[in-house]
């Protein structure tokens, strides 16, 4: 299989394609986050990660984009340490979605995979959030949390793909892959 040049600096997506055994290379996008005016969230979701993918040349080419969504409001990254509290409150005891898009560019066509996963958070009062938020660990995703870190103590249930929260959704990119001609064997 060609090596795999990741448009993303996520840590958590890069350890999840090399636990495939997957050759990677790291080279970050860069697209501003910006969304769109009436761009519903699985479009915005899909649009950055396809945006993120043909920003970075190469012979194939993996963009993702993951977004929260919780009453119709998005869950980006937050901006601050009372951004992520004001975020994990509204989380608190309540269902949510989270929208991963993935996107492979090959030869200069792209495919494209979305994953939308439901996770219900356990109630928690300020002392355990913002002893959470001091992990530093909400600071770069989406929703204000990491599942596969401590996080995980404020789930109570995911219905869906866990790889999908973490924002690699690996049964889609095994999918685009083989789509793409490029067929996943285990081992290297």
């Amino acid at each position: 299989m060609k090596q795999i040049i990741l448009a993303s600096a996520s840590p958590r997506r890069r350890q999840l394609l090399e636990m495939l055994g997957l050759e990677v290379v790291v080279r970050p996008s860069h697209v501003p986050e910006v969304r769109l005016a009436g761009e519903t969230p699985v479009a915005y979701a899909e649009r950055l990660a396809r945006d993120k993918a043909l920003a970075v040349p190469g012979p194939l080419v993996l963009g993702a984009d993951t977004t929260v969504l919780l009453d119709g409001d998005l869950l980006e990254k937050p901006v601050d340490q009372e951004d992520a509290l004001r975020m994990l409150r509204r989380l608190q005891g309540r269902t949510h979605e989270v929208i991963t898009s993935v996107a492979l560019v090959n030869a200069g066509k792209v495919g494209q995979a979305t994953d939308v996963t439901r996770v219900t958070f356990r109630a928690a009062d300020d002392e355990v959030l913002r002893a959470y938020i001091a992990t530093g660990e909400p600071m770069d995703k989406a929703g204000a949390y990491g599942i596969q870190g401590y996080g995980a103590a404020l789930v109570e249930r995911v219905e869906g793909d866990f790889f999908g929260v973490m924002g690699l959704p690996v049964r889609l990119v095994l999918q685009l892959l083989e789509a793409a001609g490029e067929q996943y064997r285990f081992g290297r």
